[in-house]
């Protein structure tokens, strides 16, 4: 397989020649009050019109990535500082010898390690259910993948712990304010309805990703050669900093201002509803209070940051020629045109298969855009009517949106699914390989989760 970033730059050149095919158009736009306050400009069903084709010549192979970059500006900073403040944390060892403890205490206790990935995933499943988390499993992923390598698993173990578990919760939510809560605002049905058979739902794929990590890590267990990342396994150990010395009050010090950070992290986005400056702000206080605590001297402190970040690099220009994909969509103005074809094919359909329909256009519409919220302010002033006229319901509409959700961990125009897989450095197309057959299951879970509500009921207020 090629480089993770010569396969998005080969999107990069597909994307191009589409705008060039798909005429130009967009929706007229109008802004909507959501419940919590804030405001979105949502596309009008029935206004669309064609544009005068906007050619974006080949100098966009070259500026969509610039213009990435910029578009990008906060994730790529987040990133690098998350990478930089993990650096400082990594080099005083804390990291390690706290696992070997835990780890020796978990063996101890054969309970323990049997619900090691069943626990801790349905944690992050809740969170991913209940306020989106996302971008804030970045910093930690890297400890997850040394606790699971420490207890006889690999790096894909310890990723999929909180990736898969808040993904499916993410996509199955109940509560998500960035995808149900938006989504139900703008199509204007109750918000929060439809919570008894997503709940459901939510137990159902929850169940089904654990299970599939469960049976993965059984078998690496017994055989560890059958990892797809066992030779990077193996090099982490070559490389991995020593831990002979002793458990010493900076070790604890340094953990304990780790686990305040995690503390802090979820008070603030649950309560003040952080996003990336803050959290990245947060890490980086972390990352030199840590190297203090560990009486680094300020250029060592430096220097261990620089390392850790130019870890990223590779990933930042992934995330940006990711974004560029965006770039070149919008610039083209085909993004609306894109939207109005699916809606058009879906209209021709069976009642039977208008959700499932629904499900796999939202699914395309998620490759260029991953925010819940911006895909949501995109599709659903166009599907919500459309559901109304195949005679569906508007909530089995959200419903669709929000499942769709399941395909980002194999994407790799994802910024969160890049920004994990370069703190994991695991390349993409090994999880990509790993993914696939989880991810054909979730779709068929996801039409299977769709035909209750499209054939069977009609979603109440509860």
């Amino acid at each position: 397989m090629p480089h993770t970033l010569v396969i998005v730059g080969a999107l990069i050149v597909l994307v191009l020649i589409l705008s060039w095919l798909v005429p130009s158009g967009e929706f007229q736009r109008i802004e909507k009050l959501l419940p919590d306050g804030s405001h979105l400009k949502v596309p009008v069903d029935g206004t669309f019109h064609r544009l005068p084709k906007t050619y974006l010549g080949l100098q966009t192979l070259f500026l969509a990535p610039i213009k990435g970059f910029l578009d990008g500006a906060g994730l790529i900073s987040f990133l690098l500082i998350i990478g930089g403040s993990f650096g400082i944390f990594q080099e005083t060892g804390a990291v390690e010898q706290g696992i070997k403890r835990l780890t020796v205490h978990v063996r101890r206790h054969p309970l323990l390690e049997t619900l090691f990935i069943p626990v801790l995933m349905t944690v992050f499943s809740l969170a991913g259910a209940v306020f989106g988390m996302a971008e804030e499993l970045i910093p930690l992923v890297l400890i997850f993948i040394a606790l699971s390598r420490a207890l006889g698993y690999d790096s894909i173990v310890g990723m999929a712990i909180p990736f898969l578990g808040a993904a499916a919760g993410f996509a199955c939510a109940f509560f998500n304010p960035f995808t149900v809560g938006v989504a139900q605002g703008i199509a204007g049905v109750p918000i929060y309805s439809g919570l008894a058979y997503r709940m459901v739902a939510w137990v159902v794929a929850t169940s089904v990703v654990i299970a599939y990590v469960m049976i993965y890590a059984a078998k690496i267990k017994k055989n560890p050669e059958l990892s797809p990342v066992r030779d990077l396994d193996l090099a982490r150990e070559a490389t991995t900093v020593g831990t002979d010395g002793d458990w010493n009050t900076s070790h604890i010090l340094a953990l304990t201002t780790f686990l305040g950070a995690i503390v802090l992290l979820v008070y603030g986005v649950l309560r003040h509803h952080w996003y990336l400056e803050p959290i990245a702000a947060l890490f980086l206080g972390m990352g030199i209070l840590i190297g203090l605590i560990s009486r680094m001297s300020p250029s060592d402190i430096a220097r261990h940051f620089i390392s850790g970040a130019k870890d990223m690099v590779g990933v930042v220009f992934i995330v940006a020629c990711a974004r560029a994909l965006l770039v070149i969509a919008n610039d083209a103005h085909i993004m609306d045109t894109l939207l109005l074809y699916g809606s058009a094919a879906i209209r021709v359909l069976p009642k039977a298969m208008t959700a499932q329909v629904m499900f796999l256009v939202q699914c395309v519409i998620n490759f260029f855009i991953h925010s819940g919220t911006s895909q949501a302010a995109l599709t659903m002033p166009v599907m919500a009517p459309l559901a109304d006229l195949v005679g569906i319901t508007r909530q089995t509409c959200v419903y669709s949106f929000a499942l769709s959700e399941l395909i980002n961990p194999i994407l790799p125009t994802s910024a969160v699914t890049m920004g994990i897989l370069g703190a994991a450095k695991i390349p993409w197309e090994r999880w990509a390989r790993w993914f696939l057959p989880l991810m054909l299951i979730l779709v068929v879970l996801a039409f299977l989760l769709l035909i209750p509500p499209t054939l069977f009921f009609h979603w109440g207020p509860v």
